[in-house]
């Protein structure tokens, strides 16, 4: 196996011989993981930067949080599932267990998350609203969690370029 090596360098018992640059360059020289992780960091800074020009105010929640166009998450599986397909076949097995998960990824974007962002915007709403409910809050629900149709379609758009092209 090509990771036996690896596996046998960190094991304490092989005289402390650790080569953990060996292991982090192999991780770090993966295209699987480098392309997809500079899309997500890309997409996150471009949103910083769009809310900081459209609102005048730097909010460092963006480049960590969930919601806003484009989806990063989608952006990030599309571009691996762009890359599997282009390295082993679009008709692989590796290819379609790829694109199921994206799936499960892009409906939950638009899905289940965006819902649970409006029943958070709701619960706000009523919390806020005085006479309706008597419950002291300390902070407020997060609302943008989920995505519209439309940011996930964008997202996946820029991951099959960025698969495509890198």
């Amino acid at each position: 196996m090509r990771y036996k090596g690896v596996i046998t360098r960190l094991c304490p018992m092989e005289g402390m011989k650790i080569k953990m640059n060996v292991v982090f360059a192999e991780i770090f020289s993966n295209k699987y993981l480098g392309i997809p992780i500079l899309t997500w960091f890309f997409i996150q800074t471009f949103k910083v930067v769009w809310d900081l020009v459209t609102t005048r105010k730097f909010n460092f929640k963006r480049i960590l949080g969930a919601g806003g166009m484009p989806s990063s998450h989608t952006a990030v599986v599309m571009s691996l599932s762009t890359l599997i397909g282009r390295e082993y076949g679009f008709n692989s097995p590796l290819f379609a267990l790829s694109m199921v998960f994206a799936f499960i990824v892009m409906y939950d974007a638009a899905g289940v998350r965006r819902a649970a962002g409006k029943q958070a915007r709701l619960l706000n709403k009523i919390i806020e609203t005085p006479g309706l409910s008597d419950i002291e809050v300390q902070e407020k629900l997060v609302e943008v969690l989920g995505h519209t149709p439309t940011q996930v379609i964008v997202g996946a758009i820029i991951g099959i370029i960025v698969g495509a092209v890198l």
